[in-house]
């Protein structure tokens, strides 16, 4: 059986580190503040929104929330976060997605200054995580990397196969990996032979959507796994991966579960990202 990566506990280490160097900041008289913007009653968004505040809140940071109605425009949240970029005492700003569909959400990225951009998502970010510059990079990978060391998995000469493209998890978590010295593929829908590139891996980070598509067949005996998915069973209040739990902890040496593996990291990262902000705008780093 494998061993399980416990999201809950690393992410608590990662917060509680967070949580001390908040602390030294403010002691030297600076605040570190992060402004959330929700447009809209989106419930799984209120829900994301509300353990940022509570992680906010856990950590020291000053948490601004800005919770706009449905009907808000697109002038008016460009003019809102405008503010917010001009705004000192701001160090992080995070608008939640999805939007409404009157307002496009890359303008709306794209308008974030990328030295407040803690979610790592402006262009500018992710062409300085392309080319190694200090910056922000997405929540999910980066709190995946923090999963992976602190778990003791190598990465340095490891191949490590990504199942998922997207910018928000695929792309950025494979530049993340090469910083490591792993050697890494992409794979993707139009990927041949998935089953076997997904079998050549020592870890295989799978991010793709679909539930419960990677089982043990796709998994080489030993590999760290780390499942990047999630999603309701049949309507049920359960929760499954991207990846088939039960037979992949068969042949996995370590695995992710869902819930408790991949989530809580999203938020502790986002933590550090905000924490960061704050030594780049105080310039001490």
């Amino acid at each position: 059986m494998a061993e399980i990566i416990d999201g809950k506990k690393i992410s608590t280490e990662l917060k509680d580190e967070v949580k001390e160097k908040v602390a030294a900041l403010k002691e030297k008289g600076i605040d570190v503040t992060l402004a959330v913007i929700l447009v809209g009653n989106d419930p799984a968004s209120t829900v994301y929104v509300g353990n940022k505040k509570k992680a906010c809140e856990y950590t020291g940071i000053i948490s601004k929330s800005f919770e706009l109605p449905e009907e808000t425009t697109e002038e008016e949240l460009l003019k809102l976060i405008d503010d917010l970029n001009k705004d000192e005492t701001v160090n992080g700003i995070l608008v939640q997605l999805p939007l409404p569909k009157h307002i496009d959400e890359d303008k709306v990225i794209r308008s974030i200054n990328p030295d407040k951009d803690v979610d790592g998502f402006h262009p500018e970010s992710v062409g300085r995580l392309s080319i190694g510059a200090p910056g922000f990079v997405s929540c999910t990978p980066a709190g995946i990397i923090h999963l992976l060391k602190r778990s003791n998995t190598e990465l340095d000469g490891a191949n490590v196969v990504v199942v998922g493209r997207s910018n928000i998890v695929g792309k950025p978590m494979a530049m993340l990996l090469l910083r490591e010295n792993a050697t890494v593929t992409v794979c993707h829908s139009h990927t041949k032979d998935l089953k076997e590139v997904c079998k050549k891996a020592d870890v295989l980070v799978v991010a793709i959507g679909q539930p419960r598509f990677i089982d043990a067949d796709y998994i080489k005996d030993g590999a760290t796994v780390i499942d990047v998915g999630i999603h309701r069973i049949d309507g049920t209040k359960k929760l499954c991966g991207d990846v088939d739990y039960e037979s992949a902890e068969k042949v996995a040496g370590k695995i992710t579960p869902v819930p408790g593996g991949v989530g809580p990291m999203t938020i502790a990262s986002l933590i550090n990202n905000c924490y960061e902000a704050a030594l780049m705008q105080n310039g001490l780093m």
